[in-house]
């Protein structure tokens, strides 16, 4: 098993390994596969350049990573580099034939599983729109393993085989990374995860609130590295990243936004208390408000009548708005984050949503006011998190995974 995101992903390559001679030659793997991550493709000489090793030392440890399955030899680099004499070096890169990471979300009106090799390109998706909220765990985890198994089967015709599985969950998830203590929107409590799906993969379970926080950090254009992410769909969650890492709270509970009371006497939500943000700005609330009627796309058709002109459906935006702006001015106060990401639904519904929101910010804040800004992942944030955080388990810890190639 995996460790969980905030311990399988350091801040810096290699970090958390032990310091053994062992230890060292691991961080240097990962060292050289970050840095071909982040900037190839590369030569050999321009990684030991990069990371401050010889030469001989690099090329030792690129050739067992490529012997891994982890870089390809492409060719020649390109000539005309300045200052570049001599013959030209082969240019690195990330495999896309190796590793992939598995990313999967279980939503209360889906189901949906992703393949992302080392190079961050989707290999393979698939989808089930189901109601799942009241479901017993089993067969809902049931469906998940066979469009988990169905993207695996799909990515290993391309060359690629699983290093892990990473789920989302809308729900509280205990430090063992596996079991879901408590998930309002589905009705499911103290379920272990790992004892329901296979047993064949590294498996992580996070909140999905997390894995898009950290889809945001990793693949977001623009983000700083403190920054407050807040995701929705039918509930409301939060992530809080501090310089580059999760803040997850004692016991990793941290960001549960959607359960903060707003009004504190309106309607009861399924958490068991009374005027929850979700109960005004969580995907149905706003679908009730709006006069719209459950179903697939209904955020899509929320923006549409919104860019049309329609009263009620701007009217609960607004309302919808104001109510995030005050549970996030809580947040904003006692935690003074760079900025606040619009995610998940949210992003889709964004200009309607941010005139109230960052007027309520404007009013209840202390300082200047905060930045809001709109994450271009939107909806697909948790999948695609997810599945990275696989990823950036592999370039963390390359010697974990060799064995499989």
């Amino acid at each position: 098993m995996t460790a969980p995101p905030h311990e399988a992903l350091p801040a810096g390559p290699g970090r958390g390994l032990p310091d053994t001679q062992q230890g060292m030659r691991r961080r240097n793997l990962s060292r050289v596969l970050h840095t071909v991550h982040a900037e190839g493709p590369l030569s050999r000489a321009a990684v030991a350049s990069r990371i401050g090793l010889t030469r001989a030392a690099v090329s030792t440890l690129v050739d067992e990573l490529i012997r891994a399955g982890l870089l390809d030899e492409l060719g020649p680099e390109r000539p005309g580099r300045a200052g570049r004499v001599g013959r030209p070096g082969s240019a690195l890169a990330l495999s896309d034939r190796g590793p992939a990471g598995i990313g999967a979300v279980v939503g209360v009106d889906h189901l949906e599983v992703c393949a992302v090799d080392l190079r961050g390109q989707v290999r393979a998706r698939a989808v089930r729109h189901a109601a799942n909220r009241g479901r017993r765990p089993g067969p809902v985890i049931g469906e998940l393993t066979a469009l988990v198994r169905q993207v695996v089967t799909e990515t290993e015709r391309e060359g690629l085989w699983p290093a892990g599985l990473a789920v989302a969950v809308p729900g509280l998830v205990a430090r063992d990374a596996r079991t879901v203590v408590r998930a309002p929107n589905l009705d499911w409590h103290g379920t272990d995860l790992g004892a329901l799906l296979p047993d064949d993969l590294p498996l992580t379970v996070d909140n999905e609130a997390n894995f898009g926080g950290l889809a945001e950090l990793w693949l977001g254009e623009g983000v700083p590295r403190d920054f407050l992410h807040v995701s929705a769909e039918i509930g409301i969650g939060a992530a809080l990243v501090v310089d580059g890492r999760l803040l997850r709270g004692t016991r990793g509970f941290a960001g549960e936004l959607g359960h903060v009371p707003v009004r504190p006497e309106g309607p009861a939500c399924a958490c068991g208390g009374r005027g929850c943000l979700e109960q005004y700005a969580g995907k149905e609330a706003v679908l009730r408000a709006a006069g719209v009627e459950p179903g697939e796309d209904r955020v899509g058709l929320l923006a549409e009548r919104a860019a049309g002109g329609d009263k009620d459906v701007r009217r609960a935006l607004r309302g919808a708005g104001s109510a995030l702006g005050i549970a996030l001015t809580g947040a904003v106060n006692l935690l003074d984050p760079e900025t606040v990401v619009l995610g998940g639904a949210l992003a889709d519904l964004a200009p309607w949503l941010l005139p109230a929101l960052e007027r309520e910010l404007s009013r209840r804040t202390t300082g200047p006011a905060r930045a809001v800004t709109v994450s271009r992942l939107g909806p697909e944030g948790p999948l695609l998190g997810a599945a990275h955080s696989v990823v950036r388990a592999v370039l963390d810890d390359p010697a974990a995974v060799s064995g499989r190639s």
